[in-house]
Formats: C-alpha cells, structure tokens, sequence
C-alpha cells in the first residue's frame, strides 16, 4: 500500500491553542532577550575590537562591567538555547502530525518544506538587515535531521547528543591542555590570527547595496558553518528533540529531578567556562592574543560549556514556568513573554529591523556613538516594544507576520484569523 504524499488529508495543520503549554513559549520569548544582547557587538562598529572580535577593548568601566557579563553568560551560550527550543518544536510537529495519521515519510516531507522555507527567510533577512542570521542555518540543520533523526529512537537521539557534546569537548580538552602546558602568555597561533573587525557584519558600510553584498556573502559562510560545522547547535538539538520525545517542557512535573539537575550543573559549568575570557577581556588575566582569538582555547573552552550552559537555561525556564503554572498561571508579564515566545521568529527579525536602521553606518549610524552599556540598553528596550507588540497581537487573536507567512508556506493553506501559530 503506498504512503501517502505530504499533502494527503491526514496531514493537519499547526499546533492548536489547547496544546500549547507555557514552557516552551515562555523559555523562547525570554530567549529573545539572550539573543538581542547577544548580537549588540556586531553593531559598534566604530570601537576597537580586542583578539576575539566579538567586543570592544574601549569604553567606560560600566561598559566593561556588560563585557564581562555577556562573555560570561550569553557568547555562545544563548544560541545553544535557541538550538534545543528549535529541536524540540521540530519533533513536536512531526509527532502530532504522525499521531493525527500521517506516514513518517509525508511528516518527514512537511519538515522538509518547513525547513527550506526557513533558509528562504534567512536570505531574505541577511540580505536586507542581518548578516549573522541563524534562520537559514538552522533551515539546513533541520532538512538533514528531518531525515536523520526524526524516525529514530530515544537511544540514537541522546546518544548522538551525547557523542557530539563529547567531539564539541574535543578542542575544549586540548586547548586546555596547552594553557596548562605553557600558560595563557605562551599561547602561540599556527597563523598570524586575522585583525578584529565588524566588517563582515557590515554595520560600518554607509552604502546599502554594498552592504547587502557583504551581508549575504557572511550570511552564506554562516549559514554552511553554522548548520554542517556547528557541532554545539546539533548536540543542542539531538538533546531537545531526545526532551520533545518525552515532553519534559509540556510536562515538567513529571521531570523535576532531570531538570533541577540540569539546571543546578548546565549554568554554573557554562559561566565557569565563559569565566577565563571574561577576565581576560577585562585585563585581570594576561593571556596571549591567540589564547583569546576565534581559534585559541579559551573560545573553545566557551563553546564546549556553552551547550551545558544553553540546556541549563532551558531547563531554569522550564522550572519558572512550572511554578507560574502551579500558581494559577501566568499574570501579565509572564504572559506576554509567552505571546512573543510563540511568535520568536517575527520577534527576532524585528530586532533586525529596529536594530539595523538605527544603528547602522547606511542608517542613522547610531553605532558610531555607543558603548556596550547603551547598547545593552538600547537591546533591552527594543526586546520590550517586541514583547508589547506580541502581547497586543495576542489579545487580537493574530499570530506573528512571519509564522502566518511560514503556515501558509509549509501547510499551503491560509492562516485563519485567530488560528494558532506553528511550532
């Protein structure tokens, strides 16, 4: 008997508003927040950067003091995070699409499509706003583990998770073993390590057309490192769809030790790892430059502990949203982090589209007059218009402008008003 296509009958539509549990919702708007502090960096364009890159050497002691914060609890910490949520909604689509009556194979196919869909996006946001898109890299990530993992047991999906944290740990265990062997001073590159700079950001261009050209030209190197490379992001999503599988976000009472567990080892590992960096950016710690560049240990030793670290953060979230629910739900504010949890991709493309302009040499090249403080500031604000935008949305009974454009895409159907919004 053949199986039926991807667009047979018992396919169904997404996620319906009576399935929704606050867990994930409220875990991916709070998520939000790590990811548009994450990503403030890439918008000083005028600073002096130091070996890593990733911030400014220059600037007030407040500005150090967010330095240090964020190399310490947010560099390569939120996006494994990102990854696990992603994960674990991939699942969750397939699951209840099989339990409705479709084949593996037409579920597969509709992940599939969802997937490329998700690359488009991603262009499209690199191409006019934001090189450092992460859409389309998970886009790619997620057409191979439609047809990789999906199908597979709990066993292969938390050994695979497990074997990949182990390969991630790798060059964390060796860059170790040189710091101890011959000091952070003794820390020696096989190349020259390349001069920091945002250019590849190109938040410094004041030519919009060139710009575009650099943005989708970093676009494409992130998004083939970020989805065949990125070793943290696919553990990270192993490990989320391995939880979907056992609905430990929908159910969290059922998986309180496992997740106060994670939570009490995965965050203080994570900000132990970040924790070496930190000082040396600071100037407590001497290291040299090549102990601190995008190679040395040290950022090797943040992305290994960043894994721990993002599951840690899933999991806090988890336990917050298990004791609002205890309480008798969440009130307004826990609300709305939740509405914009459940429309995260028009929420982090808006960050691109109030970030960009305002901050941008070919915009009101704000950038040019702000240090690390203002411009935490300024994320934070602009996380709250995301999170009132949502919220207001949520009240109307609409979903975000990207998930209705990508339900109509993946399903090839349109969005109801006052229909839920995909997973």
């Amino acid at each position: 008997m053949p199986e039926p296509s991807p667009d047979a009958p018992s396919l169904r539509g997404p996620v319906r508003a009576r399935e929704r549990a606050l867990a994930p919702d409220l875990a991916r708007g709070a998520m939000l927040l790590l990811i548009v502090l994450s990503n403030t960096a890439f918008h000083l364009w005028a600073a002096e950067h130091g070996p890593s890159g990733w911030h400014p050497v220059d600037g007030t002691p407040l500005d150090g003091a967010v330095q240090f914060a964020m190399i310490t609890a947010l560099d390569l910490r939120a996006y494994p995070l990102f990854a696990f949520l992603f994960g674990y909604g991939m699942m969750r689509l397939y699951e209840r699409q099989v339990a409705h009556g479709a084949s593996g194979r037409a579920a597969s196919l509709l992940l599939t499509r969802r997937s490329l869909w998700m690359v488009a996006f991603g262009a499209v946001h690199a191409s006019l706003l934001m090189a450092g898109d992460i859409v389309g890299a998970y886009g790619v990530t997620g057409l191979v583990l439609a047809w990789l993992l999906v199908r597979r047991s709990d066993r292969v999906l938390l050994g695979v998770a497990a074997v990949l944290a182990l390969v991630a740990a790798v060059p964390a265990a060796q860059g170790l073993w040189a710091v101890a062997s011959e000091g952070l001073t003794g820390i020696t590159a096989t190349a020259p390590p390349e001069a920091p700079s945002t250019f590849y950001y190109a938040a410094g261009e004041a030519d919009w057309a060139a710009a575009a050209r650099t943005r989708i030209t970093t676009w494409l190197v992130v998004t083939a490192a970020g989805s065949l490379l990125g070793v943290t992001t696919l553990a990270a999503m192993a490990a989320g769809m391995w939880a979907a599988r056992r609905r430990v976000l929908e159910e969290p009472g059922r998986h309180l030790r496992l997740l106060r567990w994670t939570a009490a080892v995965g965050v203080p590992v994570g900000w132990l790892g970040g924790l070496p960096s930190a000082l040396v950016h600071v100037g407590v710690l001497e290291a040299a430059p090549a102990a601190i560049a995008e190679e040395g240990p040290l950022p090797a030793l943040q992305s290994a502990t960043g894994l721990l670290c993002g599951l840690g953060y899933a999991a806090l979230f988890t336990l917050a949203a298990h004791r609002i629910a205890a309480r008798g739900g969440p009130g307004r504010a826990a609300g709305a982090v939740a509405a914009l949890g459940k429309r995260s991709l028009s929420g982090y493309m808006a960050h691109s589209l109030l970030f960009a302009p305002a901050l941008a040499a070919w915009g009101l090249g704000l950038g040019a007059h702000m240090g690390s403080a203002g411009m935490a500031l300024f994320a934070a604000a602009v996380w709250l218009v995301t999170v009132a935008a949502a919220a207001a949305l949520e009240r109307a009974g609409r979903p975000g402008p990207a998930e209705a454009l990508l339900r109509r895409l993946t399903y090839r159907r349109p969005h109801r008003a006052g229909a839920p919004n995909p997973v």
